[in-house]
């Protein structure tokens, strides 16, 4: 057998290393179709699903390939899909989320008003085990709340993640050459040590998304609590269903089919199908289904991502429950 050249190897070598080499798979990403998972009749009941971090990335596979567009445009994609069809009367919104990425919260749940105003479709949101801070957010945006009776909601407000590896640099012997247009420009840098001049800003920051937070829930929970009584359990605490009934941060406890039937309820409807919009080849055969995309047509089989260390670095403001980071 005829022995490769050294200088061929090498080649196919390096183009592993720089990520270049690409296989092609049939199929891709395709536009979600209406898959029905329950009920009858000619009205329609929209389950759509928000599940795990909320943030403005894509999804990718194990090969770093986009699977899926990222959540606020996937929940922009299913609103749009409903407002053109007039079976659908109404829309039940699964969440089970620990919050996530500030404006990515605030999208949604702006698309959720705007959708409810321009089409006077009711939505209700059925909380699973998790919808804290910005889960709670974008349920607020509906016009009735469901929790599980194990459900834990709450958690409202602000965090800003970061740490200071100055400590380590210097006794490693690494030295921060950051140049700076001013002296804030670096702030909340893992590789200095936070001023007093720094926290005072970036408390400012939190305290302006704070305040956003409560606007959207006095909006989203008209009647139910003065501003000074939301602020007195907006401290970022926890809550179990039965806590949150009593504080009037939900409706009722109940599950999936209370959700549906509260949803027809309140669209003056007495039966409809259930339905969700999946992805073809994915599975979903009821309420409780979750999504699975298909493979991506292009597949990078060295897939070195130097951007999601990059990511890491530096500050996030967040509507999320701690423990989730």
């Amino acid at each position: 057998m005829k022995k490769m050249p050294i200088a061929a190897l090498m080649l196919i070598v390096g183009l592993f290393l720089a990520g270049c080499v690409i296989i092609t798979i049939p199929g891709g990403v395709q536009p979600p179709v209406e898959k029905v998972i329950g009920g009858k009749g000619a009205d329609k009941v929209l389950v759509m699903d928000i599940s795990g971090l909320i943030s403005g990335a894509s999804h990718h596979n194990v090969l770093g390939v986009e699977t899926e567009p990222n959540l606020a445009a996937r929940i922009k994609e299913e609103l749009d899909l409903a407002a053109e069809d007039s079976h659908v009367k109404a829309i039940v919104l699964k969440i089970n989320s620990p919050g996530g990425a500030v404006t990515t919260c605030d999208i949604i749940n702006h698309e959720l008003k705007n959708f409810k105003k321009e089409k006077g479709i009711v939505i209700v949101a059925d909380l699973m085990d998790v919808a804290a801070s910005g889960g709670y957010y974008i349920a607020v945006a509906s016009d009735a709340i469901v929790a599980s009776p194990t459900t834990v909601t709450g958690s409202i407000g602000v965090i800003a993640y970061g740490i200071s590896a100055a400590g380590l640099m210097e006794k490693i012997g690494i030295t921060n050459q950051t140049i700076k247009s001013g002296p804030e420009k670096d702030i909340g840098s893992p590789l200095k040590t936070m001023s007093a001049e720094d926290k005072k800003i970036l408390q400012s920051v939190i305290d302006n998304l704070y305040d956003r937070f409560l606007d959207v829930v006095m909006a989203g929970r008209p009647g139910a609590f003065t501003r000074e009584e939301l602020k007195k359990i907006a401290d970022g605490r926890i809550y179990t269903a039965d806590q949150a009934l009593k504080l009037k941060l939900i409706d009722r406890i109940g599950y999936m089919e209370d959700a549906v039937s509260l949803a027809k309820e309140k669209a003056g409807i007495k039966e409809a199908r259930i339905v969700a919009y999946s992805r073809p080849g994915s599975y979903k055969n009821n309420i409780y289904s979750g999504l699975f995309t298909k493979t991506p047509e292009t597949v990078n089989l060295i897939n070195i991502d130097a951007d999601m260390f990059s990511r890491k670095l530096g500050l996030d403001f967040m509507y999320l429950w701690m423990p989730w980071n």
